[in-house]
């Protein structure tokens, strides 16, 4: 199987810094794109920003410029940077994975069991 364990959240005054780790472990071959998503209380799961296996990067627009995604592929861990943060930032981080795992053709995503961020003001 493939596990994702983040670490990281907590709580941060707004202006602040937080670093969002995720590492993979178990039967894997390769990692393809891993992201981090969020969600909100009442609200949906969204991606935050993605990143290939290549190092192309994806972010949403509320986070642009603001947070940094990267990735360190031998230790199969994603980060998430995350300064100037603000009140709308609250919520429950989820990292996601696309895993091949060992003597398996196709690739899954895997998620992490999510770390809660809160940002006051």
């Amino acid at each position: 199987q493939v596990q994702l364990v983040e670490s990281g959240g907590g709580l941060v005054q707004a202006g602040g810094s937080l670093r969002l780790s995720c590492a993979a472990s178990g039967s894997i071959f390769s990692i393809n794109a891993m992201g981090w998503y969020r969600q909100a209380p009442g609200k949906q799961r969204d991606l935050v920003a993605s990143i290939t296996s290549g190092g192309s990067t994806n972010y949403a627009e509320s986070v642009k410029g603001r947070f940094t995604i990267s990735r360190d592929n031998a230790k199969n861990t994603v980060y998430l940077q995350m300064n100037s943060m603000k009140p709308e930032d609250t919520a429950v981080y989820y990292c996601k994975a696309n895993v091949r795992r060992l003597a398996i053709v196709l690739a899954s995503d895997y998620w992490g069991q999510g770390t809660q961020v809160t940002v006051f003001s």
